[in-house]
């Protein structure tokens, strides 16, 4: 029993002189620990520098002018679907402006009309309110759907030529070839262009517009500097030139008419594209802080967008593989 006491006296006094090591080490463990946590923390952090910008948050918005969506071309509306989103610059294409999961370079163009440019926007911008917008509401009121589709259909299938012209010139043969089919069968049995029977036909899907300003990026030519038009809107000069080719590629440039039945014609074509799309160019507006640059900067990424033909996938048939295979 002394024995006993006296080696748990013993133990006691070693484990009082353990605990006072331990207290007198305490003070230098303490910054090392601390130092050691400084180290994985910086590390890590020079870890993630090189990686992407945080997304903005949920409330955020983003630079809308600086980024363009990128979507795929849709066909024409059908009759059962009436209200899908088109594009804010070119008709008939679906085209999301605000992508924030683009990753593309901002394309820049030189503005030194700004003055000009800035006038006629606000007076594109006061007709759209004042007189297109009014005139479209009361046209989609008492037209019905059916006969605004058809009309669509109509003016997109007899402008088959500027399209066709374009796709040779770009070497895209492939593309040329679905739109002479398309033009072939909606002319005939789609009742001259009214109905849009080849879309029925998975071999006939309707490509993306090409035209004239596409087809001169194509062979390298820069954008020149930005131009906003009376009534027709933004564009490039490049773009501009190209407008006045296609218009000579348009069938209807060589039908012998009245000037006010040719202008009856367009405020016609203008009309019933705008009602389907009434309400789009107002949510773009009020999404933009400064609407004029943010529009501006949305038409040059959408037109640069489409002019390296990024909506045509990977399966289109070029000369150069066609010549390599007439060799073969």
């Amino acid at each position: 029993m002394r024995r006993s006491t006296i080696w748990n006296r013993k133990s006691r006094e070693k484990m009082v002189r353990i605990n006072d090591k331990s207290d007198k080490n305490h003070p230098m463990t303490l910054p090392l620990l601390f130092f050691v946590f400084l180290f994985v923390i910086s590390s890590a952090g020079c870890a993630h520098q090189g990686g992407k910008a945080p997304r903005p948050s949920p409330g955020q918005k983003p630079d809308h002018g600086a980024v363009l969506a990128a979507g795929d071309e849709k066909p024409l509306e059908s009759e059962g679907r009436e209200e899908d989103p088109l594009d804010a610059f070119d008709s008939g294409e679906d085209l999301d402006l605000w992508d924030e999961e683009s990753e593309e370079e901002s394309i820049s163009v030189a503005d030194p009309l700004s003055p000009w440019n800035r006038a006629m926007f606000h007076l594109n911008d006061k007709l759209y309110f004042w007189v297109l917008k009014p005139v479209a509401k009361g046209y989609k009121a008492v037209t019905p759907s059916p006969f605004r589709v058809g009309i669509r259909n109509f003016f997109h299938n007899i402008t088959a030529p500027i399209r066709i012209v374009n796709c040779v010139l770009q070497g895209k043969v492939q593309t040329a070839e679905t739109e002479l089919a398309r033009f072939l069968i909606n002319s005939t049995v789609g009742g001259l262009g009214f109905g849009d029977l080849a879309k029925n036909n998975p071999k006939f899907e309707k490509p993306p517009a090409e035209d004239l300003g596409q087809t001169l990026a194509t062979y390298g030519v820069g954008n020149g500097i930005y131009i906003v038009w009376p009534l027709m809107g933004p564009s490039t000069l490049r773009d501009s030139v190209g407008m006045i080719g296609d218009y000579f590629l348009n069938p209807v440039t060589y039908a012998e008419m009245s000037s006010e039945l040719s202008l009856g014609i367009t405020g016609l074509k203008t009309v019933n594209e705008t009602s389907f799309r009434i309400g789009n160019y107002e949510s773009l507006k009020d999404a933009a802080i400064e609407p004029y640059e943010s529009l501006r900067n949305g038409y040059i990424q959408y037109r640069d967008k489409k002019a390296r033909n990024k909506e045509d996938g990977k399966s289109e048939r070029r000369y150069d593989n066609l010549i390599k295979e007439w060799i073969r």
